[in-house]
Formats: structure tokens, sequence, C-alpha cells
């Protein structure tokens, strides 16, 4: 009988991180539910362990390297083997949202610090315990917003911006996956990275209808129109497949 293969998803709990549980979940995967919301991660596992699936959540500080060196060991203890690592977490500090001229110097490091810094340590944590077991499937979140310059335009009638911490931590993440897939060479690991366009989440309606013109069919999207990309890179169909970035954007970066 062959062992089940164990996904840890973080920032598991929020709006796009319930969707990949429940997909990664329904598709025979085992679970480690990787978020600092605890009361929102023990009700996702338990609604997934409901329908007879395997569901652990795990609450961690992802800021704190020792909380991620607690989540590895976890996550072992509890299933036995770790497959992939799915970096999903946005963590929002300081003054975030700001217009770029109000962002202080103190702000923006502290965003680029509590985000970039995290993906990196979450990735040598586990690509050494992936390496050590020559496997493994890392998918770092990333944003088309990493990739292309923000379509300032969109965001005219309304209070939103496209943060500048946001674009500079996304661009960043696209990055290290390049470079961690290379680093990571020899060892059977795959590193890539998927970017989404806006995902619907309550934007007023001026927006949503200038965004919705620069796309091709559904405009913005919903968190589980992300999960069929996923499954894909954690799946054998993508075994040569390593440091790309797949955008599902219904063609907004084009």
């Amino acid at each position: 009988m062959s062992i089940k293969k164990t996904v840890v998803i973080t920032g598991a709990a929020g709006l796009i991180g319930t969707s990949f549980c429940n997909a990664v979940a329904s598709n025979g995967y085992n679970l480690v539910i990787a978020d600092n919301n605890e009361e929102r991660s023990e009700l996702l596992a338990a609604e997934i362990r409901s329908h007879g699936h395997e569901a652990h959540a795990c609450i961690f500080d992802a800021t704190r390297a020792d909380d991620i060196q607690r989540l590895l060991n976890a996550s072992l203890e509890r299933f036995g083997n770790i497959y992939a690592l799915v970096n999903n977490l946005y963590i929002r500090s300081g003054n975030y949202g700001a217009d770029f001229f109000d962002v202080t110097y103190e702000d923006f490091s502290k965003n680029l610090s509590d985000n970039v810094t995290p993906y990196f340590e979450l990735s040598k944590r586990f690509a050494r315990h992936f390496c050590d077991s020559k496997t493994g499937v890392i998918v770092n979140i990333a944003s088309v917003y990493g990739a292309i310059a923000p379509r300032f335009d969109i965001y005219a009638n309304t209070n939103m911006t496209m943060p500048v911490e946001y674009s500079a931590i996304k661009s960043a993440i696209l990055h290290l996956t390049r470079y961690m897939a290379k680093r990571l060479k020899g060892y059977n690991i795959r590193v890539n990275a998927i970017s989404p366009g806006g995902i619907l989440d309550g934007q007023p309606e001026a927006f949503l209808n200038a965004y919705n013109d620069n796309c091709l069919s559904k405009g913005m999207l919903s968190p589980e129109d992300l999960c069929g990309t996923l499954l894909f890179l954690l799946s054998d169909q993508s075994r040569y497949i390593n440091g790309q970035n797949i955008i599902v954007d219904d063609g907004f970066t084009l």
C-alpha cells in the first residue's frame, strides 16, 4: 500500500488558502493547515476531516524561525512524511497600503521582512528535508503584480491603490523561486510559482468594472479558479516544470 503524500499549506485559513486546503485534501493528500489563526484553522481542519480526509492544524508565526522549525517537525510527527510546501501567506505589517509617498522607510522594511523572509526561511528548512529524502515540491504564491507594472488607472474613483510593498514582495518571491529551483538542482525538487490575477473579495463596483475591462472572459477570479493549477504543480504531470511562474489571470496581463 502506497503512503499518502503530505502537503503543508501556509496562510491556509485565509481566502485563497481555504480553497487550496479543500482541493488538496479532496485529491487524496494528507494536509497540514499552517496559519496563525487558531480558531479558523481548527474549524477548517474539522470540516475537512468530516468529509473523510486527513487534515491537521498547526498554529505558527511565520516571522519566527523556531516556529517554522516546529511546523516542519510537527508535520513529520503527525504524518511521517512531507511531499510539498505551499507558501501562501501574506502578512500586512505597519502602515500597509499607504500611498507611495506616505510609505515610511520603517513600514517598507517591515513589510518586506515579514513576507519575503518567511518564504525564504520556510523554503530553506523544508528544502533541507527534501534534499534528504531526494524528492519534494515547493509552490510559491506570487502575483501578476510581481511580473508586470501596476495598472493604476483601474483604481480611479476608489480609495484603493496597489501598494508598493506588495509589488516589491511579489517580484522578490518570483526571483527567489528561480534561484531555489537552480540551487536545488540534482535533488529531485521542483520549485514553481503561481501568480494570480485579482481575486473577488468585496471590492467596489467601480474597481471591478475597470478591472474586468482588462480581462477576456470572467474578470476577477474566485479562489477556486487557482486550484487546478496548484494540483497540477503538485502532481507528477508537472515533473519537468521547474523554476516557472504560471499566471492565472483571465488575460489581465496581456
